[in-house]
């Protein structure tokens, strides 16, 4: 078995050189990232969704009682489902609430495939977005807490790799899906109900649609049976007065005697055993700076528009005149290409750092989105109104896209994970994290509920205001954003400013 030396400061005894074993150690933080894969899976399976739902249940653009906010609702559920995520962690522990989101996303994909009405769709949106809030807290939790420092960074980026993953799957079980029933169907997408490809009917009498949802109940099973063949987080153990546990769990990863770990964990965590909501506060404006930069980093990772690109990517592809399946085909294209560059940003986060990828990626973002407000803002209008990429402005738009994609995910999507998960002491880990991500899903959802009616006014003017974001994105990190690269998560605090 393949091991690893990992420095021991903060987590072994001063100068001591430890040694992991690097396939126990994958082999955790992989199961725990799984929920990041339903996390990406559920969160953007809807995108080949939308056109058909706007048919079958005559949803419009609008917000209040259109698409936005059946696309939306899942984001609120996020947010609910990320605050409490952390108590529940705290109460239960980290491997119980992975198994409790995997039956919520199981139940959900279910639900989401059979909806009566739009009210009874957005309930199983609500809970398979809860499901994916508390995923979203869990898993970048659970894996720095069990990860050798050397190795945190690259274990943290499992999660966005995950979440990628998951997104680049529903993009190919999305186009598959369409591709079957129209092809079934006589090869023709406009003659379907309403002209949706998605609208026809492909197995046991279900539309195309229906199948791209209810697809999900295979990797939420994946993930609930896992769930409980790892162990639980040392750091819980030892919250718990189980450190005799911990240690055995970290003699599990780490060779040699672990009593000194626990106890470096033990007098991290003293003066309270029980962390809570109010340990969050602070002097500036209520609460710590350390979380209100864990706040900023989530609302910008959002702000930046990324989602749009996962949520939407079919109907503008569409809406500026590309065929659906080629709208479909695009997209399949930018998620292979989100997926590629995450190897790149974990092979690259615990060498360069975490705030010069940030860095990077906000000026290459702000770049590719002022490429592609410009395109948008100088194309010709059609009779419906939509902008229509004619000449070399279409393969631009692409390359623009994709490069945008290919920014983000070195940096602002992988590493704002890292850090949320590793930037916290331990005593407020749990309920600061929850915090963050809870933030991270209500900025999500401006973001996408804003986007339809945005659009429909104009798209340039969507990505100008991305543009904006990005930029701004860009003097925060300078300004506030500290190196965590190689540091422990019981020193974290040294350099961290908790107070």
């Amino acid at each position: 078995m393949a091991h690893g030396p990992v420095p021991g400061a903060g987590e072994a005894p001063s100068g001591v050189t430890e040694k992991f074993n690097t396939g126990r150690v994958v082999r955790l933080a992989t199961v725990a990232a799984l929920g990041g894969f339903l996390f990406g899976f559920d969160s953007a399976v809807v995108n080949g969704t939308v056109d058909a739902l706007k048919s079958k249940f005559d949803l419009t653009d609008n917000f209040l009682n259109g698409i936005g906010i059946v696309v939306a609702i899942a984001l609120l559920g996020s947010a609910v489902g990320a605050w409490f995520a952390g108590s529940l962690a705290n109460k239960y522990g980290r491997r119980r609430v992975m198994i409790i989101a995997a039956i919520m996303f199981f139940i959900a994909a279910i639900g989401q495939a059979f909806p009566f009405s739009v009210p009874d769709l957005m309930f199983w949106r609500f809970l398979g977005g809860a499901g994916i809030g508390v995923a979203s807290v869990i898993a970048p939790m659970y894996i720095a807490e069990i990860a050798p420092a050397q190795m945190r960074g690259r274990l943290g980026s499992l999660q966005q790799l995950a979440i990628v993953t998951g997104i680049f799957t529903t993009a190919v079980t999305n186009y598959i899906i369409l591709t079957l029933a129209v092809n079934t169907n006589g090869g023709d997408a406009s003659a379907a109900p309403g002209g949706v490809g998605a609208r026809y009917e492909l197995w046991l009498g279900l539309e195309a649609w229906q199948w791209m949802f209810l697809i999900m109940v295979i990797p939420a099973t994946i993930y609930g049976v896992l769930a409980t063949t790892i162990p639980e987080s040392p750091r819980y153990l030892v919250s718990q007065g189980k450190s005799a546990e911990a240690q055995k769990v970290l003699e599990s990863v780490f060779d040699g005697d672990q009593s000194a770990k626990v106890h470096t964990i033990e007098e991290s965590l003293k003066g309270d055993s029980k962390p809570r909501f109010s340990d969050l506060r602070g002097m500036s404006l209520g609460l710590k700076p350390i979380v209100w930069i864990g706040i900023a980093l989530s609302v910008f990772q959002q702000f930046v528009g990324i989602n749009v690109i996962f949520y939407y990517s079919n109907t503008i592809w569409a809406s500026v005149g590309f065929e659906e399946s080629q709208a479909f085909l695009l997209t399949l294209i930018t998620n292979t290409t989100n997926v590629i560059v995450t190897f790149v940003a974990i092979a690259l986060v615990d060498r360069i750092g975490r705030k010069p990828l940030l860095l990077i990626g906000s000026a290459g973002m702000a770049i590719s989105l002022a490429v592609m407000m410009v395109l948008f803002g100088t194309a010709t209008i059609d009779a419906a109104g939509n902008p229509i990429l004619e000449g070399a402005a279409g393969p631009l738009a692409v390359i623009a896209a994709n490069l945008y994609v290919i920014f983000f995910g070195v940096s602002w999507g992988p590493v704002v994970w890292v850090l949320l998960g590793e930037m916290f002491p331990n005593k407020i880990r749990a309920a600061a994290l929850a915090v963050a991500a809870a933030a991270q899903w209500i900025a999500n959802f401006i973001v996408t509920a804003a986007f339809p009616s945005m659009a429909s006014f104009s798209l340039a003017f969507a990505y100008g205001v991305f543009t904006v974001m990005a930029v701004l994105s860009f003097f925060f990190v300078m300004k506030f954003v500290k190196e965590t690269k190689g540091m422990t998560l019981e020193s974290m605090k040294m350099q961290m400013s908790e107070d």
